[in-house]
């Protein structure tokens, strides 16, 4: 280490003393305990700088740390987007399933609505049928006027399978 003095006298840099000296053997004491403390901090900071294998461990540590609490994030991000997925899927199978549900009940309300105008017809048509008609006819007219229930029953039937088939060729593209 070099000395330079400063315009007043004085050295400057780590072991600065006035320019004469020591005034006595306690003053002379005093700043060879200053001078070896402040030696003894740049050992010391000179030591840290030098000791690369510890400063290594210390910055693997740190990076173990990062790393750690990165794959702690990403897990909960992971978790959080997985139950997200699954609230939307959810929400979109109950929309399909009450869609269908309607659908269904649709049908069946059409298939009813023409199945009552089938029995209607039949049994406008069976009047005319049955007075005008010839005799195996007029009897399977009698007979459905005799079983209203089962008439219905396959007026629905017929009416099921028309709307069946209507919504097929609407699917296949032929309507």
């Amino acid at each position: 280490m070099t000395d330079a003095r400063s315009g007043d006298g004085a050295r400057t840099g780590s072991t600065a003393q006035p320019a004469g000296g020591a005034k006595g053997p306690d003053e002379l004491r005093r700043q060879i305990e200053q001078t070896r403390s402040q030696l003894g901090d740049t050992v010391e900071e000179l030591a840290g700088k030098a000791d690369v294998k510890g400063r290594a461990k210390a910055r693997a540590a740190d990076l173990r740390d990062k790393a750690g609490a990165m794959t702690v994030q990403l897990r909960s991000s992971a978790a959080q987007a997985g139950h997200t997925a699954q609230d939307k899927a959810s929400r979109a199978g109950h929309t399909v399933q009450h869609k269908a549900g309607r659908a269904g009940h649709t049908v069946q309300h059409k298939v009813s609505r023409d199945g009552h105008a089938a029995h209607d017809k039949a049994g406008r048509g069976g009047s005319t049928t049955e007075q005008r008609g010839p005799g195996r006819v007029r009897g399977a007219v009698r007979t459905g006027f005799g079983h209203p229930r089962a008439v219905l029953v396959v007026g629905a039937a017929a009416g099921a399978v028309v709307a069946v088939g209507v919504l097929r060729r609407r699917r296949h593209g032929r309507c």
